[in-house]
């Protein structure tokens, strides 16, 4: 008995047997192969999580300018808060907490 008898009759057509290479090809050796698919697919969507979340974090900043920019007291007082500026003829003490840990 010749060797090419045990090959089942399917895969002796050279046609099933470009279509099955041609198969492996783009599922496993091709740069758009399936596991390059499912980490792009992954990836993009954390990245969309972290665009809702900026384009959220952008909403809350505008926000809070326009109090600051509408209002001259919250001005002065984040002026005074964050950037410790003064009255000319004031004095500001800053005092600082140690943490407790």
């Amino acid at each position: 008995m010749s060797p090419i008898r045990k090959i089942p009759p399917i895969f002796r057509n050279i046609y099933v047997l470009a279509a099955l290479g041609y198969l492996v090809w783009m599922l496993f050796l091709d740069a758009n192969n399936i596991p390059n698919q499912i980490r792009t697919s992954a990836k993009m969507s954390r990245l969309e999580d972290d665009k809702a979340h900026y384009q959220q974090r952008i909403e809350e900043v505008k926000k809070d300018r326009e109090e600051l920019l509408g209002d001259p007291a919250m001005l002065e007082k984040f002026a005074r808060e964050k950037y410790l500026m003064r009255k000319p003829q004031e004095v500001v003490y800053v005092l600082e907490r140690e943490n407790e840990d």
